[in-house]
């Protein structure tokens, strides 16, 4: 897993790209990334899966802000991003969330 950071000169905007393996995706049919900058919404659209079997997407944050996040695998599963910046306790489980510092 990871993502890459790139800074937009025009806007106060970070494009950040998650993509995470098939392998650490568990041979999941379907990935969400959800976060603080969707509201942890659920039903938020797909990661794309490539031809490799892992998924991309890629989300547009304000600079100079942390995210939390994690990966919903086939709706059911949780999974943290393990080349996150940092790591935080969640505020509603006693699992940690990944966080991307942008």
């Amino acid at each position: 897993m990871a993502f890459k950071k790139q800074y937009l000169k025009s806007k106060a905007v970070c494009k950040v790209t998650f993509k995470i393996t098939k392998d650490e995706a568990h041979e999941a049919e379907s990935v969400r990334l959800v976060g603080d900058f969707n509201n942890w919404d659920t039903t938020s659209a797909p990661m794309k899966k490539l031809k490799d079997g892992s998924f991309t997407t890629t989300v547009e944050l304000n600079k100079d802000a942390k995210y939390q996040f994690r990966y919903l695998l086939n709706d059911q599963e949780w999974e943290n991003d393990w080349a996150a910046d940092e790591y935080l306790p969640s505020p509603i489980s006693f699992a940690e969330n990944s966080v991307v510092n942008v």
